[in-house]
């Protein structure tokens, strides 16, 4: 298996809920892999955080007695046609809260966030679905510590590095006279396939720069910027890339990088 499909395991490999077969191929790909290992450690890591420090409650014995009983009486079988009043017909109300009110609750809450946002995704479009990407991605990456795969300032080490792995080769140059130093680069994974992320410095904060192949369009577009979450976005394409440049420094000296960066691999002024 690729890296790709060995990071959409990792999270039910480290929950033990694969089957022996995907395990085997984990394990087997984990041997060779730094970077797949590095995002397991990441996992183990935040997976022991949780167990350390989450708050824990055992349910009374009663309480839980009292669910039991009550989930294992039988329900008459329904007729589909009597739509949701007939379908939740069972449900008793004076039963279930004296019994335990807050897991009432929150069954109750769970059920209702989970439709609300399922309907508030499906009005989201594509475009600010990737950018929650994008700025999940560089939050994930500063809270882990893991911003960098490939540490250097030197573009033919970075570069190559980066095209071994993916099915394109980034533009990579070193922007430090203009106050952006090349830190490295590293892979992620937006918009359902993997892309490359050049990580630049600018005084004490850090610039991810994601690049992936624009299939959509060959042709430029003109840099958009955008806030989320206090993370600032200023995206563009160019000679059929896309570029997503994420960072908390301000949205004046984001779009300078930008510019630098276009202007240094294409030779184009925005």
């Amino acid at each position: 298996m690729d890296c790709d499909r060995i990071r959409a395991l990792l999270d039910p490999y480290l929950d033990g809920e694969l089957d022996r077969g995907d395990a085997q191929a984990v394990d087997g790909h984990l041997r060779h892999c730094d970077a797949c290992r590095r995002r397991l450690n990441v996992g183990r890591a935040l997976a022991a955080g949780l167990r350390k420090h989450a708050a824990y409650r055992a349910a009374p014995a009663a309480l839980r007695a009292r669910i039991q009983s009550a989930v294992a009486e039988p329900v008459a079988p329904q007729k589909s046609t009597g739509g949701w009043r007939q379908l939740f017909g069972r449900f008793d109300a004076r039963r279930w809260l004296p019994a335990g009110g807050a897991v009432a609750g929150a069954v109750l809450a769970t059920a209702v966030l989970t439709f609300t946002v399922t309907v508030e995704m499906a009005g989201v479009s594509q475009d600010q679905r990737m950018i929650d990407q994008l700025v999940s991605g560089h939050s994930r990456a500063v809270l882990t510590n893991h911003q960098i795969d490939v540490a250097s300032s030197d573009q033919h080490t970075v570069k190559p590095w980066l095209s071994s792995r993916l099915d394109f080769s980034p533009g990579v140059t070193d922007l430090a006279p203009a106050g952006y130093p090349l830190l490295g680069g590293r892979l992620d994974y937006i918009n359902d396939r993997s892309v490359a992320v050049l990580v630049y410095g600018h005084r004490r904060h850090v610039i991810d720069l994601f690049i992936w192949p624009d299939n959509a369009s060959s042709a430029a577009t003109g840099m958009r910027s955008f806030s989320k979450r206090g993370v600032n976005i200023v995206q563009w394409s160019e000679s059929g890339m896309a570029f997503s440049a994420v960072s908390d420094v301000n949205t004046d000296d984001l779009k300078q990088f930008a510019r630098g960066y276009a202007s240094a691999e294409y030779g184009t002024a925005r």
